[in-house]
């Protein structure tokens, strides 16, 4: 696994970066709900700047896979990685944007629990994919991505008791939108750590094929 291009380890942990600062503005978004919509809305842009520079870096190394007679991981692998990797960014903006859309005004536990096990998750993928270029770490990367599967299943749990805990509480009209509302943006928030958690799986996928 000893890098005939360094470039496209570095375009990969850079890429990764990226995904982690946009995981951290939405936490920090989520926990700016109801307390300042400056900053909402200033996160939101945040989020839109990492998003447009990830996906440059995925450009990037899309182009160097097309040019390059000789890569340090199988392209196919190169490939499938980076768009799981682009996948995470955008389930990352899709939550920023749905704050907007339905007018989440105000942030549950669960909310603010889902995005710390994101931010989590997101730190222990960039972690991960620094160490795929070197053979000596690569007990260290298949760690890093178990650990991002159980954050992962942890999370179902989470999930699971805030929208049963929507729908146990009866109300008006104006209470059931709400309702729906919430059980969307929950299931964006479910959708990240599921990017997040296909990532680490291949990133196990590659260990495998060149162990």
């Amino acid at each position: 696994m000893l890098p005939k291009r360094a470039e496209f380890f570095e375009l990969l942990a850079a890429h990764s970066e990226r995904v982690l600062a946009g995981a951290n503005a939405m936490l920090r978004l989520i926990t700016s709900l109801g307390v300042s919509k400056e900053d909402v809305a200033a996160l939101v842009e945040e989020i839109n700047m990492n998003e447009a520079s990830a996906d440059q870096i995925k450009a990037d190394l899309l182009t160097m896979l097309h040019k390059s007679f000789v890569t340090p991981l199988n392209r196919d692998q190169v490939y499938k990685l980076t768009l799981d990797i682009d996948n995470v960014m955008n389930a990352v903006q899709d939550v920023a944007q749905a704050a907007s859309i339905y007018n989440i005004t105000e942030a549950s536990s669960q909310s603010r629990e889902l995005a710390a096990m994101t931010v989590d998750a997101c730190a222990r993928l960039t972690r991960a994919i620094a160490s795929l270029k070197e053979r000596a770490r690569s007990q260290e990367t298949v760690d890093l991505c178990v650990e991002i599967e159980r954050i992962e299943e942890k999370s179902v749990a989470v999930i699971y008791q805030a929208i049963k805990g929507l729908f146990d509480r009866e109300g008006d009209d104006v209470a059931a939108l709400r309702a729906m509302r919430m059980r969307q943006f929950y299931s964006l928030q479910e959708k990240v750590l599921r990017a997040s958690k296909k990532s680490a799986q291949t990133l196990e996928e590659i260990l495998l094929q060149n162990s």
